[in-house]
């Protein structure tokens, strides 16, 4: 028995090990940095503040991102929040 767990043990620990790296990469994709936080802070309105609060950083900065492209295509920018259409109406 003692011989059994001598030798499933590493193959084991190699499989948690691998997991676990797995893990810290879609942990790492979702973490936001420093530069992430000063880009939003310098260019963020009250719209971006709302969704900051909702949805958390970064679903707040892309949508912010994705605003700013439709601003330089000149596509309308309709805001997502249904009360900040009637405030900038």
């Amino acid at each position: 028995m003692q011989g059994l767990a001598v030798l499933l043990f590493p193959p084991v620990l190699m499989l948690f090990a691998l997991a676990m790296e797995k893990v810290q990469t879609g942990l790492d994709r979702l973490s936001v940095g420093r530069a992430h936080v000063e880009e939003f802070l310098d260019t963020a309105d009250e719209t971006d503040v709302g969704n900051l609060a909702k949805d958390g950083l970064p679903a707040a900065l892309d949508e912010l991102r994705q605003r700013r492209s439709n601003d330089e295509s000149g596509e309308p920018v309709i805001p997502a929040d249904p009360d900040a259409r009637n405030r900038a109406s």
